[in-house]
């Protein structure tokens, strides 16, 4: 068991980097309650684990005496004189109390005392390792799943991929090596846990800054991102050297660079856009390649309207309002996008037909009935509904009102008695025995005349 224990040190320390001296301690801490349950209740009472051959040993400290009286804490002068020649009385003498058998007592224990500092060590080393490593890029192999989660193998460590943090189109498999963004070190320094992301924006972020030499000297500046995981990344960049086109150096030559992040995303769409302090243009990038009509900027609300042609909505929508959604995370701005056509011209000709309805009434001229119509009165029976002195109000129908409204009275009640006689309504018999000029010209033998052609 002893050069087993060796073994194992040798073995932490090499593969994970821990502390052999450490670990021996805290083992020695352990074996305390093994030894006091082998020996007693001994003064100051402490165990060694020689660090060649793996013996563990168990010491205590007790007080030099004529006579003993307490074998715990007490030994007398001759058995001292034997371990220290020059001991003395009340002198405090630490003794070796190494019951036997106690290496197979305290074997039992050193295992789990073992794996218990060996958890503490690599937390403690964690914490100091990575505390100043959130942020960064890390590759590491999918070594197992707890429930939705997926635990990391990043070698010395193992981290842990929590699933709110995963993209929710991949799919890992054990031995999979993929990287994956520090997003914190959570716990103390005794109790510390790598959470890692793939979610994260700056995940993007980070890639791009490996791709992309010009970002990460500082010559290209990202100003914005937003992403939905999976999907698509909008990415907003800025030269601060007007030799170097931002977006080119973020595709790099034949695409090679964004090509090599679009493949990490596992085929995630990249949209690279040129950043710019005109909201309107800015815009207009963000929604490219849909072609803009028109543009409407509220400032103090931090909102743009948009119209385009019908053809171009749901280019400029994107699917399930995906590429909207983005141009609004990355410019801040509330976003509205409207078809220009359709709102426009179904106006137009919603005010048309109402005025025309109106002009159509006998008695109503156009331009009164224009009037009427710009002044809410769209229809037959909401002109009705108002006062002569109410129609007098309106621009251009002050002298004209008594008529209007007469005439629009009148046409109410002839429609009104219109649809009263028409279910009852016949035509006049003579009518009825008008002969059809479009009928067929052989006679029809009538049941009068029957009777006289059988005759004849």
């Amino acid at each position: 068991m002893n050069a087993e224990f060796i073994a194992s040190m040798e073995y932490w320390e090499r593969e994970k980097g821990l502390d052999r001296e450490i670990l021996i301690s805290a083992v020695e801490d352990a074996m305390v309650s093994a030894a006091k349950r082998a020996v007693g209740p001994a003064r100051e009472l402490r165990c060694e684990i020689d660090r060649k051959d793996g013996d563990i040993r168990a010491f205590a400290s007790l007080i030099v005496v004529e006579r003993v009286t307490d074998k715990q804490n007490e030994i007398s002068l001759e058995s001292a004189l034997r371990h220290k020649p020059s001991a003395q009385l009340n002198e405090e003498l630490e003794v070796e109390v190494t019951p036997k058998n106690f290496g197979r007592i305290a074997s039992q224990n050193a295992k789990q005392a073992l794996m218990q500092a060996i958890r503490r060590a690599e937390k403690a080393l964690i914490y100091s390792e990575f505390k100043d490593r959130v942020g960064d890029i890390v590759s590491g192999e999918v070594r197992g799943f707890d429930r939705s989660d997926v635990l990391i193998d990043l070698g010395k460590f193992e981290a842990l991929l929590p699933n709110r943090e995963r993209v929710p189109t991949e799919e890992y498999q054990r031995g999979e090596r993929i990287r994956c963004l520090v997003k914190a070190v959570q716990g103390s320094d005794s109790n510390s846990e790598i959470i890692l992301s793939r979610r994260d924006s700056n995940f993007v972020l980070k890639l791009f800054q490996l791709e992309v030499s010009e970002i990460n000297d500082g010559t290209i500046e990202v100003k914005a991102i937003a992403r939905e995981p999976g999907f698509r990344t909008k990415l907003a960049v800025h030269s601060r050297d007007e030799k170097v086109d931002p977006v080119g150096a973020c595709v790099g030559l034949r695409g090679q660079r964004v090509k090599n992040i679009v493949r990490e995303l596992n085929n995630e769409k990249i949209d690279i856009i040129r950043w710019d302090t005109d909201i309107e243009t800015y815009v207009t990038n963000s929604l490219a390649p849909a072609q803009i009509k028109r543009l409407e900027v509220e400032q103090d609300r931090k909102r743009v309207h948009i119209l385009v042609d019908p053809d171009q909505l749901s280019l400029a929508i994107g699917r399930r309002g995906q590429n909207a959604r983005l141009t609004s995370l990355l410019t801040g701005w509330q976003i509205d996008i409207d078809p220009e056509q359709e709102v426009r011209v179904g106006f137009e000709e919603q005010v048309a037909g109402a005025v025309d309805a109106l002009a159509a009434i006998p008695g109503i001229e156009k331009e009164q009935a224009d009037a009427l119509v710009h002044a809410g009165l769209l229809t037959l029976d909401a002109l009705i509904g108002v006062e002569a002195g109410d129609l007098a109000d309106i621009p251009g129908l002050a002298e004209h009102a008594e008529p209007v409204l007469a005439a629009a009275r009148a046409e109410k009640d002839r429609r009104a008695g219109s649809s009263v006689n028409s279910p009852t309504e016949k035509a006049p018999p003579e009518a009825a025995a008008e002969p059809d000029e479009n009928a067929a010209t052989e006679p029809k033998t009538t049941e009068e005349e029957a009777p006289t052609k059988e005759a004849k």
